[in-house]
């Protein structure tokens, strides 16, 4: 765990990610990403800067699972973090009423916009969302092969509608120590309840980059590096 918290120093040092006093809501959906960014950010609190408050977010997208989200709280106790649970209908907008045939992409915007209004409702200036040095790759190589584009999420971005900044700590984080991390952990990790999770473009896309690092060791992480020293959506070397 020390090694993922000296990468989100690092992280944070580079791109300004954390201030005196900021207030950071954090993305929890109950996943092994957000559990991870969840313990490390109240670790950065209670060692590095404790001037910093923390409150988790979690959406509940109405999958039918709330009583499973409630238990988050007692995670967030233990680490002495705010919790709040945001109720939603989203699941039943994209699949029953929408039939979206293609529903990641509305699910993630109203998914967005419904953690960005709890994130003011706590009166948050910063939201802290799980996205790993993977994910960055991934958005990376989607925008590639489907969009013809070289571009993937920033470290850091400002919402001006919303007054709020994303910051995403975990950036430089791999998965694999994440799922080395969170097996050492007492947290019970919640499963995505979405019937699309394992069929997404992203899922394949992981799949594809897992088989290429099979037969190319190291594939991704030249990947990540050549985003760097690129300088794509603000990565710098």
């Amino acid at each position: 765990m020390q090694r993922i918290l000296n990468q989100v120093c690092k992280a944070v040092q580079k791109y300004n990610l954390i201030a005196f006093k900021d207030k950071i809501a954090i993305g929890l959906s109950g996943g092994k990403d957000s559990l991870v960014l969840l313990y490390i950010l109240a670790k950065y609190r209670d060692y590095i800067d404790n001037s910093i408050s923390l409150t988790a977010v979690t959406i509940d997208m109405g999958f039918g699972n709330f009583e499973e989200l409630l238990n988050l709280k007692l995670i967030c106790s233990q680490l002495e973090v705010d919790f709040k649970i945001e109720r939603t209908n989203i699941a039943k907008i994209v699949f029953d009423i929408r039939k979206e045939k293609n529903p990641c992409s509305l699910c993630a915007k109203m998914r967005r916009g419904a953690l960005h209004d709890a994130a003011k409702s706590q009166g948050c200036n910063k939201i802290a969302l799980g996205h790993h040095l993977d994910d960055v790759i991934e958005t990376y190589m989607l925008n590639l092969f489907n969009e013809g584009r070289m571009a993937t999420f920033t470290p850091k971005a400002y919402l001006s509608r919303k007054d709020l900044y994303l910051i995403r700590p975990l950036v430089y984080v791999q998965e694999r120590d994440i799922k080395r991390a969170i097996a050492r952990m007492q947290f019970n990790v919640l499963q995505n309840p979405c019937p699309n999770d394992k069929i997404s473009a992203r899922a394949k896309m992981k799949t594809y980059l897992a088989d290429l690092e099979k037969i190319n060791k190291g594939v991704k992480n030249r990947i990540f590096g050549a985003i760097c020293r690129a300088n794509i959506s603000g990565f710098q070397v």
